[in-house]
């Protein structure tokens, strides 16, 4: 997926092939930033792929791709990003079949050859058929280690290959010296030892944790495999005949009049042009319940159809879509890198050396210090240490959980820009809502109308009401129709209608003139306010609801009240946040009156009113003064600026598009439950970061001084470096698995 920024810059998502552990990551980011153009890489192991920000006209994905394949690599590249991810998706299944049926085979050889090793090991013949079950395991079940770290040596660099293919290959070496020449340790006293089954068990364990990780790092990526399931494969598109035909949908056009039929997906973002129906937006939106589309309204691709059959005329197609960009922005998310990973990159670029200096240093320790036995002893703490250490474990531990959440988020109708953005969430300490559009529904509705009791035709002073309501074009006219039009009312014919800026407007109908507006326009015209509606007025007003009056040409016959319904959520999103310790603010537009009523009503102790746009990006600075960390959420375009200011900034998704591209965080749906969900999942995935890099580094920090035999002086205790390449692979999966519980975690 490529995306264009203000410049030329380009940002790119390309599937990576031939990566083994996170030093291939890290090798591969360096290599690729080293090229000319590059503004900057970002190589995730745990999604097998690099986000890269280049500059065009210095340089194209070819080149990078070669370069990629200078050092073991490659990159998938094609027209469509959906065509890349489908090769990358076939290239990892076929790989996964490989590496399932060697393991398999290199457990069948490694069970004769370890009950040779360890049962019949005085058997004359023992080393040889050792030496012949090993040798197919080490170099050809698992040439896949050394090749790599051939790879990587030509070019001067390591990574975990190195320490397996270097481990294995020196147990191997050794005891196939030892089995041809077995006089020369002998001549000395000493036992000439072998250790086939170590380095075939060894690799047979690899094998098995290399599967077991690679299973469920596919299981990582399940958000964006479904939300390009949602996708239809082809479309019926009618003809200007009437004909209806199926054509692919990348051959859909702008303008294409589509027909949907119930059960059907549907497959490009449109407006309904004739039919109805309900239909399933949950999976872009979260929320459950059916929304239905009649004529004139917006239909989303991938959303499901469910009843009824609809035509609708298609308005975005391809990379265009909402669901498009959502696959986009979730893609870029899932590549991007918290900032806990830059210490654990420089930790793992360090890692491998590291390793395999400790290895050396053992050797030659024991092979000093260690006595008669220390070459032995020394052999096997070398190999022990490179087999036990892991920064596949490290490298895992952060991007899995990274994935994982975002992921989930986005299967909650929850959009995060980048991991950035999803860690920094867990330390919200003030949060700021605005009120239209977040805490309301951000649009009128009529809450009441009161007929005055001097009113002597109601039903014909309904039908001249929703006649100047229709002619009228102000909002809140729309409001009022829409109620009326409930109740069926049929409108009459008016003469001389006339809109009164400010105020409202009149008509005349059967020689009266009628008027609709507010208090100023009764007054204007010396309209007569009876004490029933004047006290309606006063009680609609103090509960800070807009009112609307409505008269003939002497007096007002009845009272409207129009408000912004709070929404059902917000209630209870707003106790859940506070609930959890972070203060929340209210801020507005509207008048000090409404403001309080409806913090009242939502239970918010601070808010503001009547604030311009600036002085909400003030408040945000203000409190980010007093050394709160503030997320801002909004929906319009007045709130941009403060989006723009927050540490967290969040968009509730059926606002403006300027909203949405400020904002690191976007709401897809209108329910503002969602917001404290988000919060929460940024809390359990940085847990499970901590958790994962705590057991990483721990593992590593425990286990590689007992492999290199830091007991044996207490307790006579050496490392078996099968149980070594055991808990190596073991280690890997259980980040994984661990990350993967966080699509269970309940919210």
């Amino acid at each position: 997926m490529e995306t264009t920024s203000a410049m030329v810059m380009k940002k790119a998502i390309f599937p990576v092939t031939g990566m083994s552990c996170a030093s291939c990551a890290s090798s591969l980011q360096t290599q690729l930033q080293a090229e000319t153009g590059i503004v900057s890489a970002a190589v995730n192991y745990a999604n097998a792929s690099v986000l890269v920000e280049y500059d065009p006209l210095r340089t194209q994905p070819a080149q990078l791709q070669k370069a990629a394949q200078a050092i073991g690599f490659d990159l998938i590249l094609a027209a469509q990003p959906e065509e890349a991810n489908a090769i990358a998706d076939d290239l990892q299944q076929k790989a996964l079949l490989s590496l399932r049926n060697r393991m398999w085979a290199a457990i069948a050889l490694c069970i004769p050859l370890t009950l040779v090793g360890m049962v019949w090991m005085h058997w004359t013949a023992a080393n040889y058929v050792m030496w012949a079950l090993a040798t197919p395991v080490v170099f050809y079940f698992g040439r896949q280690f050394f090749v790599h770290a051939y790879q990587q040596a030509r070019h001067r660099k390591t990574n975990m290959d190195t320490l397996v293919a270097l481990s294995t290959g020196i147990a191997y070496s050794f005891s196939v010296f030892n089995t041809l020449d077995p006089s020369f340790w002998m001549s000395r006293g000493l036992h000439a030892d072998v250790y086939f089954e170590a380095s075939g068990v060894i690799i047979a364990f690899l094998l098995i944790g290399k599967y077991l990780e690679e299973r469920a790092k596919s299981g990582t990526s399940t958000a964006i495999k479904k939300l390009m399931g949602l996708k239809p494969k082809t479309v019926t598109k009618l003809l200007a005949d009437g004909q209806e035909v199926a054509v692919p949908i990348a051959e859909v056009q702008l303008g294409d009049h589509l027909r949907v039929k119930p059960g059907e997906k549907i497959p490009v973002d449109g407006i309904v042009v004739g039919g109805n129906s309900f239909v399933d937006e949950s999976m872009i939106s979260g929320e459950s319940i059916a929304v239905e589309k009649i004529a004139g309204q917006k239909v989303l691709a991938g959303t499901l159809n469910q009843k009824g059959s609809f035509e609708f005329r298609a308005e975005k197609v391809g990379d265009a879509t909402v669901l498009a960009q959502i696959i986009a922005m979730v893609q870029q998310a899932q590549g991007s890198k918290a900032p806990v990973q830059k210490l654990v990159d420089k930790v793992a670029s360090i890692f491998v050396p590291t390793v395999m200096a400790i290895a050396a240093l053992s050797f030659v320790s024991w092979t000093i210090w260690g006595g008669a036995q220390g070459f032995t002893h020394g052999l096997l703490a070398l190999v022990t240490v490179l087999v036990i250490a892991c920064p596949c474990a490290l490298g895992l531990a952060t991007p899995t959980a990274i994935m994982v959440g975002i992921g989930r988020a986005a299967e909650q109708g929850m959009l995060i820009q980048d991991a950035e953005a999803l860690e920094r969430a867990h330390n919200i300490t003030a949060i700021i809502l605005d009120k239209t559009g977040t805490i309301t529904e951000g649009k009128a509705v009529v809450t009441g109308l009161v007929w005055a009791r001097a009113c002597a035709d109601q039903a014909r002073a309904t039908q001249v009401l929703y006649a100047l309501e229709t002619r009228s074009e102000h909002p809140l006219a729309r409001a009022v129709t829409a109620y009326l039009a409930d109740q069926a009312v049929d409108a009459v014919y008016l003469q001389d209608f006339e809109s009164i800026t400010g105020q409202g407007a009149k008509a005349i109908y059967e020689g009266q003139t009628w008027h609709i507006g507010n208090v100023a326009l009764m007054e204007a015209s010396s309209i007569t306010i009876p004490s029933d509606i004047a006290a309606q007025q006063s009680k609609w007003e103090d509960e800070a609801k807009t009112v609307i009056l409505f008269a003939n040409a002497s007096m007002v016959l009845a009272i409207i009240a129009i408000t912004d319904k709070v929404k059902p959520s917000s209630a209870a999103a707003i106790d859940r946040l506070k609930a959890d310790g972070i203060e929340v603010y209210m801020l507005t537009g509207d008048n000090a009156k409404t403001a309080a009523a409806v913090a009242r009503q939502v239970g918010i102790a601070h808010f503001e009113a009547q604030v311009l746009p600036g002085d909400k990006a003030a408040f945000v600075a203000q409190l980010q003064a007093q050394g709160k960390v503030v997320a801002m959420v909004g929906d319009g375009i007045n709130d941009a600026q403060a989006l723009a200011q927050a540490d967290v900034s969040i968009a509730m998704g059926k606002g403006s598009d300027i909203a949405m591209e400020v904002a690191k965080m976007t709401i897809i749906s209108s329910d503002l439950m969602k917001l404290p969900q988000a919060i929460s999942l940024s809390r359990k995935t940085v847990r499970t970061i901590r958790q994962n890099l705590f057991w990483a580094f721990i593992y590593n920090i425990i286990g590689i001084p007992i492999a290199a035999g830091i007991l044996f002086p207490i307790n006579g205790f050496l490392l078996n470096p099968m149980i070594a390449g055991a808990a190596m692979a073991l280690s890997s999966v259980s980040v994984v698995t661990n990350s993967l519980l966080l699509k269970w975690r309940k919210l």
